[in-house]
C-alpha cells in the first residue's frame, strides 16, 4: 500500500498541473450550456459570439435526434489555448439570445470524446 502512495505522491510532484489538465480535458475546447442556451441559438449564431477571441476549428450545438431541437448546450473549439482561455473569461454569464450563458472547459466523457 505505501508503494502505491509514493508512486502517486511523485506524479503529483513531478507533474502537478498534469491533473487539472488531464481531468478538464482539452485546454481548446468549451462547454457552452449549463445555465441553458436559448433554444433558438443555433451553430452560426454561436460561432459568431465567440469568433471576436480567435480561430475556432468546431462549433457543435446539441440537438434531440427524434425532434431535431437545441437540449440547449453545445462546444466551442478554438485553434490556439489562449483564445479558448479568454473565451471563457469574457462569455461566461453573459447573455446570448435573451439567456445568460455558462462556459466552462469541456470535460472528457467516460466511452468517448464530449
Amino acid at each position: 500500500m505505501q508503494g502505491l502512495a509514493a508512486r502517486i505522491a511523485r506524479r503529483s510532484r513531478a507533474s502537478p498541473l498534469a491533473g487539472g489538465i488531464l481531468s478538464r480535458g482539452s485546454c481548446t475546447k468549451l462547454f457552452v450550456g449549463a445555465a441553458g442556451l436559448s433554444y433558438d441559438t443555433n451553430e452560426p449564431v454561436l460561432k459568431d459570439a465567440f469568433n471576436q477571441f480567435g480561430d475556432i476549428v468546431e462549433v457543435k450545438v446539441i440537438c434531440d435526434h427524434v425532434s431535431g431541437k437545441s437540449k440547449g448546450y453545445g462546444f466551442v473549439q478554438f485553434e490556439r489555448e489562449a483564445a479558448a482561455s479568454t473565451a471563457l473569461k469574457e462569455m461566461d454569464g453573459k447573455s446570448l439570445d435573451g439567456r445568460d450563458i455558462r462556459v466552462q472547459y469541456a470535460q472528457k466523457r467516460n466511452g468517448g470524446l464530449s
